[in-house]
C-alpha cells in the first residue's frame, strides 16, 4: 500500500511539463498504464484509499500543456481500475464527479474533459454506481452519503450531456421528484429537465415519453415560478426541437391566459423569439396566442405582443427574409395592429402610431421606397384597418392644428383670456396623467425660447419636408436635452409629441412619388401582381390613399404633374376612381385658378359633365369642388342648375337621381342664389309630381329589404328627393317661408303611412322600408340645425325615434348608425340620445349591443368635452349626459306600446328601456349624478306633460314612468339618497312649469309591481322570443328576437297564440362579445357577435368584451328565436284578423301604419303561417280601424315590443293637411 501511495505521489511531477524530470514521470505513467500495475491493489484491504488518491492526483495534475498521450495513459490507468474492480465506491465516484460541477469545471477544463471521456468509456460499469448515488440522494433523501449531494441537478445535467445512458435508472427518479409537494424542489427539477429536454441534440422527449408528459404537466403547476420556468423553457425547445411544437402548443395556450401577468408576458416573448429565429418554428396557433394578447388587460403584455408582431411583420413581409410563403403567413399582422387603434387606451393608440412609423412603413426609407411600401400596404389592408389608419392620420393632423393654435396664442399679448385658452389647448394636446405636467413645462419653455418656437413652427408648417422635419426634431431635442440626466422622461414625451406632429412620411416629394406609382399601375408597368395586388385594386386604393392625404396634407399636392395625373384618373371608366379624383381636387385645388390656368380650363368641363351625368357621388363631389375652388362659382353653378331644373321628368326616374343630387347640393351651398328658384321646383315637381305619385308597381314578394341594385329607380329618386328637401332647407337655415313646417309634416306623413305616402298599396315592402328610413333620417338631419330643431314637435320627434324600432333590421341598423354618428360629433340635441333607450326592445342582440356601445361612446365623449372645455359649463343642459333622463322618460311615456300604466308586462318593458340607458349612466357616480337623476325624476312628477297637459291618462303614464325610473335608480344605487348638488332644469318643450301648490306624492306603481320589476320574476311566455307582433306605432314594425347568429332575414310571423301561458326562460346574464371596432366619428361600432353575461365593463380582455346587463335587473339576454337581420325579409300575404277585445272605431283617425294583422302567438318558424287568429290584433287599413281598437290582450314581454296605441291617438294625430 505504501509503495502505491508513493508511486501516486510521484505522479504529481506530471503537472509541470517544462520540468527536466517530466519525461521520467511520463514513462512512469506510461508503464503503469501498460502493465495495469494498480490492478494488483484489488487484493489489498485498503485499495480504495489508493485508488481515490490516484484519481485525485491525476485530475489535479492534468492541464492544457499536456498532449494527447498523457491523457490517454491516464484514461487507460483509471478505466482499468473501474472496469476490472468489483464496483466503484462513493468516495471514488465523488473524485470523478466533482470535476463535472460548474465551479470545478471552470477552474480546470482539462480535468472536466478527462472525467467526461472516462465516464463515456466506463458507462456500463459505472452506471449502477451512479444510479445508486442518485437513488440515495433523490429518493431516500440521504444527503450525507456524499459531499456532492447539493449538486445533484448540476451533475445530472452534465452526465446527460456526456452520455444519456449514464442516467437510465435516474430519469424515473426525476419523474418522482416532479410530483414533490415542495414547490422549490419542483422548480429545481423543472429547471434541470428544461435544460435536458431543450438542449440541441437531446432526444430525451422521444426516448422517455412518460417523463416528457409529466414535465409538460408542470406548465399547469400551482406554483407561479414553476409555470414561469416552464414557459421560458418553451422558447429553447421550439428552436431546438420544432417537432415538439405540437405538444407545447396546448400548454402555451393555457398559459397565455394565465392570471399572472409575467407568465402571459413570457409566453409572448417565447413565441416571438422563436418566430424571429425562424418563422417555421411557430405555427399559426402560437401566433394566434400573441394576437389575442394584443388585447390583454395589462399594458406591458399588450405592448410586448404588439411590438413582437411588428418585428415579425418587418422581418418577413417588408424584408421578405423567408420568401412569399412566410410573408403570407404573417400578412394578417398589419391589419391586426391597426385595428388596435380602435382601443380606448391612449397608450395603445400611441404605440400603433410608433409601430406604423417604424415597422409597417419605416420612415427612414428613401422617399420612393417608403411610398411604394405605403402604396401596397394601403391596397392590401382590410376595410377596418384602412379606417383605423385614416383615423390615425386625422388625429395626428388634429394634433398639428392644436400645436399651431398654441403657437398662435404665444404670439398674442398675455391676458387672462389668452391664458385660459392656452390652458384648454394644453389639456387637449396632453395625454392624461403625467404627460399633462410635461406639456405645461414644454409650453413654458416655448414661451421663453423664441428660437424653439420658430423651429416648431417650421416643423408644423404645410411646406415642411420630411428631411427638414428630421432636422427640426433633432434640433429641438438637442435644446431640451440635459447631459446630467441620461434618462429624461420630459424629453422622451416631447420627442414623441414631435414625432406625432412631424411629417415623417408625407411631403410634396412623397405625394409626387405616390402619383407616379399610381400612373405606373394605370399604364400596367407597376409591380402590382408581384406585390399581391391587382392593378384595379392598386389604382382604386391609391386614389383613396391620396384622397385621405388630401385632407391632411393639401399643400403637398400643388403641382401641375400631380394634377395632370388626377385629370387622367377623372377620365377613367371606374366610377370610384373618378369620384376620389374629384374629391382630391376639391380638397387641394384652392390655388389652381390663379397658379395653374391650364389645369383649370381642362377641369371645368369635366366637372360640369360629372354634375349633370355622372354617378350621384360624382355629382355631389363635382358641385362641392366647383364651389370650393372657383371664384366665379355662382356662374358655374347656374350653368348646371338651370338646364337640370328644366329637364326634370318624373316619368324617367333612372335619369332623375344625379340631377336631384346636384340640385340639392347646389341649393345647399348657394342658398341666396338658388333658394327661391328651388322653391317652385320643390312645390311643383318634388312634392306634387314625384313624392305624391306612384308610377310603377313594386314587386309583392314580401321582402322587407332588398339590395341596393334591386331598388326601383322610382324609389331611389324619391329617396334623393327627400334628401334634396333637407339640403334645400339646410342651405336656407331659416323658416321664414314656413317651408320647414310643410316638409316636416310631409316626412311625418311618410312615417305614419309606413313609407306609402299615396296609400295606393302599389309600392313594395322593401321600397317602403327605404322611404321610412329616408324620412326618419331626414327629420334627424333637420334637427341638427337649431332653427329647425325648435319647430320639430314632440309628436314628430317621437315618430322619428320609433324608426329605431322599425320591423326591418336594416332600417334599424342604418338609422342607429346615423344617429350615433351625429351624436358623437355633438351635432344633435341631447334628446336624440334618449332614442337609444328604445333599443332595449330590439330583438337582435347585435343591435342592442351596438346601441349600448353607442351610448358608452356618446356619454364618454360628452363628459370628456365638458372636462376639456371650460366654457361648456354654460351649456350643461345640452351636454351633460344625465340630462337625457327627462327626455327618455317623456319618450317612454309616449311609447305606443305603453297603453296601460298598471300592466305589469308593459311596465317591465318600460323598466328595461330605462335600465338600458341608466345602467350606462350609473356606471360611475360622478359629481353625485345618481342623486341628480333621482331628483330629475322626482321633479317631473311635479310638472305636467307639455304635449297634452290636460289629459289625465297622458300625465298618469308620465308619472308611472317616473316611478319606474325612481324604483330602478333606488335599487341600483345606495348613493342616490344624498342631496343633489344642484336643482335640475327640465325642458319646457316636454314639461310644464311646476305649479306652486301642486304636490304629487302618489305612488303610481304598487309595492307588488315594484317587487316583480326588481326581482325579474319570469313572465308567462306570451310572445317574446318567437312572435312578430304587429307594431301599432309609426316607426315600428313587427319583428322577432334573434340570437347573434340568427340574423339572416326579417320575417313577419302570423300564428296561433300559444295555448299555454308557460314561463319564458330568462338568461340571468348577458355578455356582449365583439370582434370589431370601437368607434370613432366615422367608424360606428361593428358588433359581430353577442352572447349572454353580466355587467361591469371590462377593458382590454383577450377579446374585448362589454357586458350588456346585470343579473336580475334586466331581461336583455332573453332567448329570441327567429331571424331579423336581413337578406330575406319575407312577409307573405295575410288575412285580416278580427280584434276580439275591442270594437273597431272606424271614425277615428289612425296613427301608425296600415294593418299587419298578427296575433301575439308564439312560433319558432322563420316563415309566415296563416293560421286562424286567436287573440290577434288587427292593424287597420286606412279608414277602417282606429288605434283604440288595438288595445288587445297585452301578454307582452320586455323585448318583444310593440303592443297597443293609446285610444287618444286621434287627438294627437298630426294635421298633414295644414
Amino acid at each position: 500500500q505504501d509503495i502505491f501511495l508513493f508511486i501516486t505521489r510521484q505522479l504529481k511531477g506530471l503537472e509541470d511539463t517544462k520540468s527536466p524530470q517530466f519525461n521520467r514521470y511520463f514513462y512512469l505513467l506510461e508503464n503503469l498504464a501498460w502493465v495495469k500495475s494498480y490492478n494488483i491493489c484489488f487484493e489489498l484491504e485498503d485499495c480504495n484509499e489508493i485508488f481515490i488518491q490516484l484519481f485525485r492526483t491525476l485530475f489535479s495534475v492534468i492541464n492544457n500543456s499536456h498532449n494527447q498521450k498523457v491523457q490517454m495513459h491516464m484514461l487507460d490507468l483509471m478505466s482499468s481500475i473501474i472496469m476490472e474492480g468489483d464496483g466503484v465506491t462513493q468516495e471514488l465516484l465523488d473524485s470523478i464527479l466533482i470535476n463535472l460541477i460548474p465551479a470545478h469545471k471552470n477552474l480546470n477544463k482539462q480535468a472536466f474533459d478527462l472525467a467526461k471521456v472516462l465516464l463515456k468509456r466506463t458507462v456500463q460499469t459505472i452506471e449502477p454506481c451512479i444510479a445508486n448515488f442518485f437513488n440515495q440522494v433523490l429518493v431516500l433523501g440521504k444527503s450525507s452519503v456524499s459531499d456532492l449531494s447539493e449538486h445533484v441537478f448540476d451533475l445530472i445535467q452534465e452526465l446527460f450531456a456526456i452520455d444519456p445512458h449514464l442516467l437510465l435508472s435516474v430519469m424515473p427518479q426525476l419523474e418522482f421528484k416532479l410530483k414533490s409537494n415542495d414547490g422549490e424542489e419542483r422548480l429545481a427539477v423543472v429547471r434541470l429537465l428544461a435544460k435536458l429536454f431543450g438542449s440541441k441534440d437531446s432526444d430525451l422527449a422521444t426516448q422517455n415519453r412518460p417523463l416528457w408528459q409529466c414535465f409538460l404537466g408542470r406548465f399547469n403547476d400551482i406554483h407561479v415560478p414553476v409555470r414561469l420556468e416552464s414557459v421560458k423553457f418553451a422558447s429553447h425547445c421550439l428552436m431546438n426541437h420544432p417537432d415538439l411544437a405540437k405538444d407545447l402548443t396546448e400548454y402555451l395556450k393555457v398559459r397565455s391566459h394565465d392570471p399572472e401577468e409575467a407568465i402571459r408576458h413570457d409566453v409572448i416573448v417565447t413565441i416571438i423569439t422563436a418566430g424571429k429565429r425562424d418563422l417555421s418554428l411557430v405555427n399559426d396557433q402560437l401566433l394566434g396566442f400573441v394576437r389575442e394578447r394584443t388585447l390583454d388587460k395589462r399594458w406591458r403584455v399588450r405592448k410586448e405582443a404588439m411590438m413582437g408582431l411588428a418585428q415579425l411583420y418587418k422581418k418577413y413581409c417588408l424584408h421578405a427574409e423567408a420568401g412569399k410563403d412566410a410573408a403570407e403567413k404573417v400578412s394578417w399582422i398589419k391589419d391586426k395592429l391597426l385595428h388596435i387603434y380602435y382601443q380606448n387606451s391612449i397608450d395603445d393608440k400611441l404605440l400603433v402610431e410608433k409601430i406604423f412609423a417604424q415597422y409597417l412603413v419605416p420612415h427612414n426609407l428613401e422617399t420612393e421606397e417608403r411610398m411604394k411600401c405605403l402604396y401596397y400596404l394601403y391596397a392590401s389592408l382590410d376595410p377596418n384597418a384602412v379606417k383605423a389608419l385614416n383615423e390615425m392620420w386625422k388625429c395626428q393632423n388634429m394634433l398639428r392644428s392644436h400645436v399651431r393654435e398654441l403657437l398662435d396664442l404665444h404670439k398674442q399679448p398675455t391676458s387672462e383670456a389668452n391664458s385660459a385658452a392656452m390652458f384648454g389647448k394644453l389639456m387637449t394636446i396632453a395625454n392624461p396623467g403625467k404627460a399633462q405636467d410635461f406639456v405645461k413645462k414644454f409650453n413654458q419653455v416655448l414661451g421663453d425660447d423664441e428660437k424653439l418656437r420658430s423651429q416648431l413652427e417650421l416643423l408644423i408648417s404645410p411646406t415642411c419636408s420630411c428631411k427638414q422635419a428630421d432636422v427640426c426634431v433633432r434640433e429641438i431635442a438637442r435644446k431640451l436635452a440635459n447631459p446630467k440626466q441620461p434618462t429624461n422622461p420630459f424629453l422622451e414625451m416631447v420627442k414623441f409629441l414631435l414625432e406625432r406632429i412631424a411629417p415623417v412620411h408625407i411631403d410634396s416629394e412623397a405625394i409626387s412619388a405616390l402619383v407616379k406609382l399610381m400612373n405606373k399601375s394605370i399604364e400596367g408597368t407597376a409591380d402590382d401582381e408581384e406585390e399581391g395586388v391587382s392593378p384595379d385594386t392598386a389604382i382604386r386604393a391609391g386614389l383613396e390613399l391620396l384622397k385621405v392625404l388630401s385632407f391632411t396634407h393639401p399643400t403637398s399636392f400643388h403641382s401641375a404633374e400631380t394634377y395632370e395625373s388626377l385629370l387622367q384618373c377623372l377620365r377613367m371608366e371606374d366610377d370610384k376612381v373618378a369620384e376620389a379624383a374629384i374629391q382630391i381636387f376639391r380638397n387641394t385645388g384652392h390655388k389652381i385658378e390663379t397658379d395653374l390656368p391650364q389645369i383649370r380650363s381642362t377641369l371645368i368641363p369635366i366637372l360640369h359633365q360629372k354634375a349633370k351625368r355622372g354617378t350621384p357621388h360624382q355629382a355631389k363631389q363635382a358641385v362641392h369642388c366647383i364651389h370650393a375652388i372657383f371664384s366665379n362659382k355662382e356662374v358655374q353653378l347656374a350653368q348646371i342648375f338651370e338646364p337640370l331644373s328644366r329637364s326634370l321628368n318624373a316619368d324617367v326616374p333612372e335619369q332623375l337621381i344625379t340631377p336631384l343630387v346636384s340640385l340639392g347640393h347646389i341649393s345647399m351651398l348657394a342658398p341666396d342664389q338658388f333658394a327661391s328658384p328651388m322653391k317652385s321646383v320643390v312645390a311643383n315637381f318634388i312634392v306634387k309630381d314625384l313624392l305624391m305619385n306612384d308610377r310603377s308597381t313594386g314587386e309583392k314578394n314580401g321582402k322587407l329589404w332588398s339590395p341596393d341594385e334591386e331598388v326601383s329607380p322610382e324609389v331611389l329618386a324619391k329617396v334623393q328627393a327627400i334628401k334634396l328637401l333637407v339640403r334645400w332647407l339646410l342651405g336656407m337655415k331659416n323658416n321664414q317661408s314656413k317651408s320647414a313646417n310643410s316638409t316636416l309634416r310631409l316626412l311625418s306623413a311618410m312615417l305614419v303611412s309606413e313609407g306609402d305616402l299615396t296609400e295606393q298599396k302599389r309600392i313594395s315592402k322593401s321600397d317602403m322600408s327605404r322611404l321610412r328610413l329616408a324620412a326618419g333620417s331626414a327629420i334627424m338631419k333637420l334637427a341638427q340645425e337649431p332653427c329647425y330643431h325648435e319647430i320639430i314637435t314632440p309628436e314628430q320627434f317621437q315618430l322619428c325615434a320609433l324608426v329605431i324600432n322599425d320591423e326591418c333590421y336594416q332600417v334599424r341598423q342604418i338609422f342607429a348608425q346615423k344617429l350615433h354618428k351625429a351624436l358623437v360629433k355633438l351635432l344633435l340635441p341631447l334628446e336624440y340620445m334618449a332614442i337609444f333607450a328604445l333599443c332595449a326592445k330590439d330583438p337582435v342582440k347585435e343591435r342592442r349591443a351596438h346601441a349600448r356601445q353607442c351610448l358608452l361612446k356618446n356619454i364618454s365623449i360628452r363628459r370628456e368635452y365638458i372636462k376639456q372645455n371650460p366654457m361648456a359649463n354654460e351649456k350643461l343642459l345640452s351636454l351633460l349626459p344625465e340630462y337625457v333622463v327627462p327626455y327618455m322618460i317623456h319618450l317612454l311615456a309616449h311609447d305606443p306600446d305603453f297603453t296601460k300604466p298598471q300592466d305589469v308586462d308593459q311596465l317591465r318593458d318600460v323598466k328595461e328601456c330605462l335600465w338600458f340607458m341608466l345602467e350606462v349612466l350609473m356606471t360611475k357616480n360622478e359629481n353625485n349624478s345618481h342623486a341628480f337623476m333621482k331628483k330629475m325624476a322626482e321633479n317631473i312628477k311635479l310638472t305636467r306633460d307639455a304635449q297634452s297637459p290636460d289629459e289625465p291618462k297622458a300625465n298618469e303614464k308620465l308619472y308611472t314612468v317616473c316611478d319606474v325610473a325612481l324604483c330602478v335608480i333606488n335599487s341600483k344605487s345606495a348613493l342616490c339618497n344624498a342631496d343633489s348638488p344642484k336643482d335640475p332644469v327640465l325642458p319646457t318643450k316636454f314639461f310644464t312649469q311646476p305649479e306652486k301648490d301642486f304636490c304629487n306624492d302618489r305612488n303610481y306603481i304598487s309595492e307588488e309591481t315594484r317587487v316583480v320589476l326588481l326581482t325579474g320574476k319570469p313572465k308567462p311566455t306570451g310572445v317574446l322570443g318567437t312572435v312578430n307582433k304587429p307594431l301599432s306605432a309609426t316607426g315600428r314594425r313587427p319583428y322577432i328576437r334573434t340570437t347573434g347568429s340568427e340574423t339572416g332575414s326579417n320575417i313577419s310571423v302570423n300564428s296561433e297564440l300559444s295555448s299555454s301561458a308557460g314561463n319564458r326562460s330568462r338568461e340571468q346574464s348577458s355578455d356582449i362579445s365583439e370582434t370589431g371596432v370601437s368607434e370613432n366619428d366615422e367608424n360606428p361600432v361593428r358588433i359581430i357577435s353577442v352572447t349572454p353575461a353580466k355587467t361591469e365593463p371590462v377593458k382590454n380582455k383577450e377579446i374585448n368584451s362589454d357586458q350588456a346587463t346585470q343579473g336580475n335587473s334586466t331581461e336583455r339576454g332573453k332567448k329570441r328565436t327567429a331571424t331579423a337581420s336581413g337578406t330575406e325579409n319575407i312577409q307573405k300575404p295575410e288575412e285580416k284578423n278580427v280584434d276580439e277585445t275591442g270594437p273597431s272605431l272606424a271614425a277615428k283617425t289612425r296613427r301608425g301604419r296600415p294593418a299587419k294583422p298578427e296575433p301575439q302567438g308564439t312560433t319558432t318558424k322563420n316563415e309566415e303561417t296563416n293560421k286562424p287568429p286567436v287573440r290577434g290584433r288587427k292593424r287597420a287599413a286606412v279608414s277602417q280601424e282606429s288605434p283604440g281598437s288595438l288595445e288587445a290582450g297585452n301578454a307582452k314581454a320586455p323585448k318583444q315590443q310593440d303592443t297597443a296605441k293609446k285610444p287618444a291617438a286621434a287627438q294627437r294625430q298630426i294635421d298633414l293637411q295644414r
